[in-house]
């Protein structure tokens, strides 16, 4: 299963260059992930995904120049991969027609209170496997190949 976020783009989100920043697509796949992790939670008195969480690492392939627009691109999030104590979530950033980006992000829960990382609980890793696709992008690496961004047309 799949989570789909619909992300405005906003003016702002512009460079100099006339296209969305790089830095601002990290910023996309945060709504995306903020969004999907709310989700996740179960409720009924459910502890699970209420603590917090942080982000270990973020890997980008940026593939085409996205510009501003009216019309929202879609974030396509799904977990690529669950261990002990994080997971790695993948992304595509896209529209109808193009994919603009491909990233993957691990995320590790952690324990504000004690200033730790935590492991999952079984409740949360059993939630996470109803989006688990490690066949779309094998491990949760970023898929190569794609035409990266250059100076001029996305990359900072």
């Amino acid at each position: 299963m799949r989570h789909l976020y619909s992300c405005p783009l906003r003016w702002s989100d512009m460079d100099a260059f006339g296209h969305v920043n790089n830095a601002v697509f990290v910023r996309y796949l945060e709504e995306a992930r903020i969004d999907f992790m709310r989700r996740l939670a179960p409720g009924g008195g459910s502890a699970s995904f209420k603590g917090g969480s942080v982000v270990a690492r973020h890997e980008i392939d940026y593939l085409r120049q996205l510009v501003h627009r009216p019309e929202p691109v879609t974030v396509e999030l799904w977990v690529a991969k669950i261990s002990a104590a994080s997971m790695t979530v993948a992304y595509e950033v896209k529209d109808e027609t193009e994919v603009y980006l491909r990233a993957s992000t691990v995320v590790v829960p952690f324990d504000f209170a004690a200033g730790r990382p935590r492991r999952l609980t079984a409740e949360e890793k059993a939630i996470l496997k109803d989006y688990l696709d490690d066949a779309a992008h094998g491990d949760g690496a970023v898929r190569r190949g794609g035409a990266g961004q250059q100076e001029g047309a996305g990359a900072r």
